[in-house]
Formats: C-alpha cells, structure tokens, sequence
C-alpha cells in the first residue's frame, strides 16, 4: 500500500531482532503493541472496498451518487492528511505515546459512529473520524518504534510496522467476507475496527513514553529507566550519551533551519540540494499514488464486478488475492531493496505497472464490446414500463448490448439460460432487481457477464505483483535517504503530503473517471501517468543503494543526471 514509512533492514537484523526479542520480550512488547496502530491504519483503509458494496444497497442515494460513494471512501484520506499535521504538532509537544492514545480514541469513536449511522452522512463524519486516526497512526507508529529500540534492530522493528498495514488490509478483506451473511453486514465490517483500538489503549496506558522524547524534554532519569528496560546494562550509558549526542545535534539543526514550519519550508525551498532530493522524494511519491494503487485497494471487489463478477460475496472473495499479494509484495521487497538498489527496483515496478494497465485495459475494452445483445422481448416481459426508459427510445435499439444499458444507468437482467445470451435492459430499481432474481437470473449494473472477466482478476493480482516490491515500498525509504539531515524531517513530511494529496485525488475520480471514460479509459489513462511517472523516476532519482548520507548530498550539489546523459570525465563510475 501504499501509506505508511518502511526503513531497510537485512537478514542479519532480522536475525538479531530475533535473537534480542527473545532474551528482551519486553522491546517486542513495545514494538507490537505500537505497531497494533499500523493494523489499524490498515484495515480503515482496506475494510470500505468491501463495505461500500452493501452500502449501496442499503441506502439506494449512495447506489446513484457516484460522488457519494467516492466521498465516502476518501473523506478518510482527507482526514489523514489533517490527522497526519496535527499528529506532527502532538508528537512534539505531548509525547509520542499521547499520540497514540488520540489517535485509538478517534479509531474507536469513528468505528462506532459508523457502524450505527441511520444515513450516508453519519458514515462520512465516522470515515472523517477513522481518517485523522490513520494520520496520526501513520507517522506516530514507526515513530515511537523507532525510538524505543535498540539501534542494532530498529530498522527490522520499524519494518514490521508496514508488515502489519498490509496484514491490516488483508484481515479486512477476511473480516468483509466472513460478515457478508450476517445482519447488518457493513454496520459489522466497520464496527470491528473498534476492537483493537480498545485493545492498543489498553496496552498502551501501561506502557512508557518514548526515551528519545523524554530526553528532549530534560526528564533524563525517566529516559534512564526505559533505557534499562531495552538494553543490557552495560549498554545504558554509551546509549545514553549517544542519545544526548543526537538530541543536541537535533536540536542545533532546529535552531539553524528555523523553529516555525514556515522558516523551515523556506529554508528547505532555497536550499539547492534540499530542492533537488525533493525533485525525487516528490516524484517517486506522486507516481505511487498515480499508479493507481489505490483505486485496487479501496475499490477492489468494485473493479472486480466490472469485470462481470454480480455476486458482492464472490467479488470480496476474489479481492482477497489482491490483498494477500501485496502483503506478499512487502516481505519480497525486503530481500531485493538492498540487492538490486532502490532505483531499479522501481524503473522494473513501473514497466510492470504500465504493463499490466495496458492489457487491463484492452480486456475490459474486450468485455465492454463483447457483452451480451438485449433482447426486446426479454426486456419487455417483465411489467408493464419496466424497460429501460433509454432504451425504448433510443434510435437504433437493435444495437444496444449490456455495457450500453448500464451506461444508460438502467440494469441487465441475464438471460436465465445462459448469460452470455441476450437479456433484458430495465430500469434501475430493487423491484425489478427482485423480479430479475426471483427468476434464478442474474441482476447486472456495475459490469456486465464476460468471458474475460477471469483475465482482470489475473492482471489485477500481477499488477499488486509488479507494484508491491518496487513502487509499494521504495519511495518510502527513498525519502528517509535522499534529504541532507538537517532537512529530513521537513523534506519527508513535504514529500508525504504529497503522497497523500495524490492518494485522496486518486480515490475521489476513480469512479467518476469510471463512468466518463469506462473501465477500459480509466487504466489506460493511470497507464499514461505512469509513462510520465516512469520518465521522471528515470531523469530525477538517482540511486541511494549503500551510500551514506554525506555521498548523497554530494552527489546532489551537483546535480544529478541518468548516466546515458551524463558528461563523461576520468574517474566517474556513478549510478545507472
């Protein structure tokens, strides 16, 4: 996915976390219970793909207001981008593990306000609540892991926060299907994220704030007695001294950049260097999001009904392989960032990005022009002006086929026989949608009945396999590498506000560019931003494999350029 920071670690890390967990339970007690706020941003952000199916079908307003439904799934997005700031502002003057607690308490209020909402609009405040939550959770998380673990570890801890966001997502998918039967369906899916914010509450009142903070605010004895509790105790006072030594470093750059976020911004802007890591940090997270990843990950089964797959139970359990891939994806991307180098990594991710969008496309284009004819009488047996209203005085009807009824915003009932026969075109309503089911037929009005339909489900699942590894995670880890020290924090948080501006952009045309272009359009145009995407990536980003900070920001005063154009001159071996 797609939100959320990774930072590199290797098997050697992995195996010490191992090792250091097991002697000191106590650091993975931290490191879970914090990283319980990722599973949280995870499933919030994954549970309303399948949710917003039977919503429609509850409130027959979201069914016809394309707008709604895109407001409902990305007014959460709106919410992190605000949660993601005022986060920033908690963390700093109250502490990490307040933060946290916040952040649970809006999870929890925002689950239930869902899960009882009589009307569409309830259910946007309680996506709005959810919202700030995943943007407090999303930088407070990985944060408070950080600085509660040994440095030997930290990287391997910190990599389990984005192991549980795409665990997150997953399980929502899980806990959508496993509710597609029971009364109230969606009121269930959205109201079981209450559970582990309650249980991270919990776990967290008892739990320590994070030692780096408690430094920064001179409680230097309570910052001894966590470190303690973290490291053997011949350890606690050379981490101690690295820990003022690093505080004072901060706090110097702090005073050298400028204290208020509009010095800093400036400071950074004017900076030539700063400028040239954001030209790349920029990029790679503008192109994440106009990969269109989270058009899959936020309306997966509705992409999957384009296809031609009615039943909402059959799409949720189809999606869930779209789901486990890029969990999957997360895991493969930690064995072959350090391997093949970030640069790389996400050139290949994006020629399979293209890839996979240019045949979606020409399979949905495929299924649009092959979708079964309408049959007059089949269309007019039903009731008396139950055929679509479009349809009866449409100019040449004989032409008309299944994609062309539901363009009409009518319905196709399917031919009882076979559904690739011709059918009946109906007004949009749930009697005749009763009628057309009484019948053993099957009811049509997202995508229409396809042999290709099985192709999207393919193409989809090797889009997530080409994504995952490359374009999921690297730009996160490129932008924790690309930005002169002083300016880290600033360049960052600048880069993820661009990531999740083009994320709630993204969420909030998908299905109106759906309508406008059709299926077939809409990924062919994701395709067309991504040929940009990839062109960009190419001339802006350079290669950060291995290379401590100081090379970076040596290779970024004088300005980086692919090796193809650069100058050649004695001694250069740069980086493809």
């Amino acid at each position: 996915m797609v939100e959320g920071g990774v930072t590199k670690a290797d098997k050697t890390e992995f195996t010490e976390c191992w090792k250091t967990t097991w002697k000191t339970p106590y650091i993975m007690k931290l490191a879970l219970s914090a990283g319980i706020g990722g599973l949280l941003f995870g499933y919030d952000t994954g549970v309303i793909s399948g949710a917003l199916l039977y919503i429609r079908d509850d409130f027959q307003e979201v069914d016809r207001k394309t707008w709604l439904q895109e407001t409902i799934v990305s007014t959460a997005v709106a919410g992190a981008i605000i949660g993601a700031a005022f986060g920033g502002w908690i963390n700093d003057r109250f502490g990490r593990k307040l933060s946290i607690l916040v952040a649970d308490v809006l999870f929890f209020v925002g689950a239930i306000v869902m899960a009882l909402a009589p009307a569409p609009w309830m259910i946007i405040i309680g996506r709005i609540f959810v919202g700030l939550g995943v943007g407090m959770a999303s930088m407070t998380a990985p944060l408070y892991i950080s600085e509660a673990s040994p440095a030997r570890i930290r990287g391997a801890l910190v990599s389990t926060n984005g192991l549980l966001i795409t665990g997150g997502q997953f399980l929502s998918y899980l806990i959508n299907l496993a509710f597609t039967h029971a009364p109230g369906t969606w009121r269930w899916m959205l109201g079981v994220a209450g559970i582990p914010a309650v249980v991270q509450f919990v776990l967290m009142l008892s739990l320590p704030e994070s030692p780096r903070w408690l430094y920064r605010q001179n409680k230097v004895e309570e910052a001894r007695s966590i470190l303690e509790r973290i490291y053997p105790a011949d350890e606690v006072e050379d981490e101690l001294n690295a820990l003022k030594e690093s505080v004072e470093a901060e706090k110097a750059d702090e005073h050298a950049i400028g204290d208020s976020l509009l010095e800093k911004v400036r400071g950074a802007l004017s900076n030539a260097v700063v400028r040239r890591g954001l030209y790349a940090g920029v990029t790679v997270q503008v192109a994440q999001q106009f990969s269109g990843i989270n058009t899959v990950m936020y309306y997966s089964p509705t992409i999957v009904q384009f296809a031609g797959f009615a039943s909402n139970k059959t799409a949720m359990a189809l999606s869930l392989i779209t789901s486990g891939l890029n969990a999957v994806g997360s895991i493969i991307s930690m064995t072959l960032v350090d391997r093949y180098g970030r640069r790389r990594l996400m050139i290949v991710s994006m020629f399979g990005i293209i890839t996979c969008l240019v045949v979606l496309s020409i399979v949905f284009f495929q299924a649009a022009s092959h979708s079964p004819k309408i049959n007059q009488f089949e269309s007019t047996h039903f009731a008396i002006n139950a055929t679509c209203p479009s349809y009866l005085s449409a100019p040449n009807p004989a032409s008309w086929n299944c994609m062309s009824c539901l363009k009409a915003e009518c319905g196709f009932c399917a031919n009882g026989a076979n559904e690739y026969s011709p059918g009946a075109c109906l007004a949009l309503t749930t009697d005749l949608k009763g009628s057309c089911r009484e019948q053993h037929r099957t009811w049509f009005k997202d995508g229409c009945p396809s042999r290709f339909g099985f192709l999207a489900v393919i193409l989809l699942g090797f889009y997530i396999i080409s994504y995952s590894p490359g374009m999921g995670t690297v730009p996160w880890i490129v932008n924790s590498e690309i930005y002169p020290l002083r300016y880290r924090g600033i360049g960052g948080g600048m880069a993820a506000v661009a990531n999740w501006v083009s994320n709630l952009i993204v969420s909030e045309t998908f299905l109106t560019l759906t309508k406008a272009l059709g299926s077939a359009g809409t990924f062919l145009l994701f395709a067309a931003v991504c040929v940009i995407g990839l062109i960009c990536i190419y001339w802006f980003v350079p290669e950060t494999k291995g290379l401590p900070f100081e090379e970076v920001e040596e290779m970024l005063k004088v300005g980086y350029k692919p090796k193809a154009f650069r100058t050649r001159s004695k001694g250069d071996t740069g980086n493809a």
